[in-house]
């Protein structure tokens, strides 16, 4: 009886306080999926329509380390001004977190842009691309995937050159970037 005590209070235990609940854009996704002041689109590999005999070793290599891309875009408009602020303040709080490592960044002030990854160098598991302007509002794009290191996302960006992407699917993007 006392070792079932010690076990159901070793259990609570773990799951009051083993538990990190720290902010991540997975999370943040998840939670705003489904807000009216976002867009969110989803891509996977099978989307893009690429012809694979058409591609060199290095593009396959990368076309299979790449698993999906989500995307997940916030429309300004006079209404939500101030949502935008906040929102904005969020993805850039999550962004500080150390699990996220800074490539580049550009811009100035609060628009502008800033590549991100998770992982090691050789073994990276997302790439996030956030971009941000005041007048138009701010994206945040994760491509996730296995062992995928910077050179994949060049050569994915070729891929994506000759790729057949049913564009009907990206139209809710469309006004954000124009």
């Amino acid at each position: 009886m006392i070792t079932l005590l010690r076990f159901i209070i070793v259990s609570v235990f773990l799951l009051l306080f083993g538990c990190k609940s720290e902010p991540s854009l997975q999370k943040y996704f998840v939670e705003n999926t489904e807000n009216k002041n976002f867009v969110s689109v989803d891509l996977t590999p099978k989307m893009l329509n690429v012809d694979a005999q058409k591609l060199n070793t290095s593009q396959k290599e990368a076309l299979n380390s790449f698993e999906k891309v989500n995307v997940l875009a916030f429309k300004i408009n006079d209404t939500n001004k101030s949502e935008f602020e906040i929102e904005r303040a969020k993805v850039t709080t999550i962004l500080k977190n150390e699990k996220y490592q800074q490539l580049m960044k550009f811009g100035s002030g609060k628009e502008g842009a800033q590549i991100s990854y998770v992982g090691t160098d050789d073994h990276i598991e997302e790439f996030v691309i956030f971009g941000n302007k005041s007048e138009n509002g701010f994206a945040v794009v994760r491509v996730l995937g296995k062992d995928m290191n910077p050179t994949h996302i060049l050569e994915m960006i070729s891929v994506l050159k000759n790729s057949n992407i049913n564009t009907n699917q990206l139209k809710s993007l469309e006004s954000i970037f124009k």
